[in-house]
C-alpha cells in the first residue's frame, strides 16, 4: 500500500516543512509539490493522487475554492493559519484541518487517520481490529468503532450515534444512509428514529427494548422482527 499526495502551499518553508513531515512514513509518496496553486489545480485535473495537503489561504484561488472545483477529490487535509474556515472544510468533507505552525505529533495524527481512511475505502481489512463507521462531525471525520455503538437516534437531517463514549457523536446524514453502511445482521431499525445494535439488546417488553443504557420504543412495524432476534440469542 502506498498512499500519492501532493502539497499546494504558496509560502515555500511551508511546503519544505510539509514535505520533511510526509518523508518521515513509509507509506507516503510525495509525487509533487507546488506554490502556484493553479499549477496544482491542473496537475490534480490530469492526475490521480490519494491525498492533498492544500493551504486555505492563497493569492490566486484559495485552497476552499480549488477543492471545490475537483470532480475527483482526493482525500483532503487542509493546513492554514486562521481559524475560522472549519465549516468550509467540513462542507468539503475535509479529512482533517490542522492549523499552522503545525506540529509533527498533529501531523502524525492527520496520517494515522489517512491511512485508517484508505484502509477503509479500499476494503484493506485488519482483521485485528474492530470494524468502523466514519463519519463527519465537529469539522472533521471521526472513526467509530461498531462493537461502539449501542444505538442510533435521528433528529430530523442529523442523526446521534450514541456509543460507550460519554458524549454522543452529531453528524449530518439519515437514518436510512447510515444503516446501509452497517453490516445488516448486526444492526436493525425498530422504529421511524432509532437503529438499535443487536448485540446491545438486553430484553423486550411492552413494546420497548432495553439496552444497555436506554430504553428505546418499538414501533408495530418491526415488533415481529425485533422478537424473533430475541428468541434466537
Amino acid at each position: 500500500m502506498m498512499i500519492k499526495c501532493i502539497a499546494i502551499d504558496d509560502e515555500p518553508l511551508a511546503l519544505q516543512l510539509i514535505s520533511s513531515y510526509i518523508g518521515k512514513f513509509p507509506l507516503l509518496q510525495l509525487v509533487q509539490t507546488f506554490e502556484d496553486a493553479i499549477a496544482g489545480a491542473e496537475f490534480l485535473r490530469n492526475h490521480t493522487i490519494d491525498l492533498l495537503f492544500i493551504d486555505i489561504n492563497m493569492p490566486d484561488i484559495t485552497g476552499i475554492e480549488l477543492v471545490r472545483s475537483l470532480q475527483n477529490k482526493p482525500m483532503v487535509i487542509f493546513t492554514t493559519a486562521y481559524k475560522n474556515f472549519a465549516f468550509e472544510g467540513f462542507e468539503l468533507e475535509a479529512l482533517d484541518y490542522l492549523l499552522k505552525p503545525i506540529d509533527m505529533k498533529r501531523f502524525s495524527k492527520a496520517i494515522d487517520k489517512a491511512l485508517d481512511y484508505y484502509r477503509y475505502k479500499h476494503g484493506i481489512r485488519d482483521q485485528s481490529q474492530a470494524e468502523s463507521l466514519y463519519v463527519y462531525s465537529e469539522y472533521r471525520m471521526i472513526k467509530i468503532n461498531l462493537n461502539d455503538i449501542e444505538y442510533i437516534e435521528s433528529m430530523e437531517d442529523y442523526i446521534k450515534i450514541h456509543t460507550k463514549a460519554e458524549k454522543p457523536v452529531l453528524t449530518l446524514m439519515s437514518l436510512k444512509k447510515v444503516l446501509e453502511k452497517l453490516p445488516a445482521e448486526d444492526f436493525k431499525r425498530i422504529h421511524r428514529s432509532f437503529i438499535v445494535a443487536v448485540n446491545k439488546i438486553r430484553s423486550i417488553q411492552n413494546r420497548k427494548v432495553q439496552l444497555t443504557t436506554a430504553e428505546l420504543p418499538v414501533s408495530d412495524t418491526y415488533i415481529d422482527s425485533i422478537r424473533n432476534l430475541i428468541k434466537k440469542k
